[in-house]
């Protein structure tokens, strides 16, 4: 796949776009494997941990990863299809809030990011060119639809580096 070019994108997703060094489609798939093994490393008593007060604990920042792979892939579906229709944001606060992230087990969350993912994999690669080229208007910003694949492959990767750093002081 080549290369995502600038006007794909609001410069807001500059930094988790700047993670995908790799192939976003292999990456894609390549992070079904890994994130669930690092879910599996996350020490026992870690999971419900945040870093400062108003700082989510590590069961939450996965389930805001899982939640908002989900939005994402439905605007890359809307966009793709042709939808003209300006796409509302979210708030990823409210999101966590309401969830109940911390009642559920690091397995559900392994399991549930497997499923999304492929789920989202599926679609991503039904895309033809012309469909992952299509732009639409997300939270009032342009964005393509191929743009989307490497803002969910990269929000993942930003996000666990967070919790490496943060959260496991790696």
């Amino acid at each position: 796949m080549n290369p995502l070019k600038s006007d794909e994108y609001p410069a807001i997703y500059t930094a988790y776009i700047d993670t995908v060094i790799a192939d976003v489609t292999e990456l894609l798939d390549e992070q079904i494997e890994t994130f669930p093994e690092f879910l599996a490393n996350i020490p026992a008593g870690k999971s419900e941990y945040a870093y400062a007060e108003d700082k989510w604990t590590i069961k939450e920042v996965i389930g805001h990863v899982i939640d908002t792979e989900r939005i994402m892939a439905y605007r890359a579906l809307r966009f793709a299809r042709n939808d003209t229709k300006e796409l509302l944001g979210f708030e990823p606060e409210d999101f966590v809030a309401y969830a109940r992230f911390n009642d559920r087990s690091l397995d559900s969350f392994s399991e549930e990011f497997v499923l999304v993912r492929k789920s989202n994999l599926i679609l991503f690669k039904s895309f033809n060119d012309h469909e992952l080229a299509r732009k639409g208007l997300a939270s009032e910003r342009l964005i393509s639809v191929r743009a989307f694949m490497y803002i969910i492959a990269g929000h993942l990767n930003h996000h666990r580096n967070i919790i490496r750093e943060r959260y496991l002081n790696e």
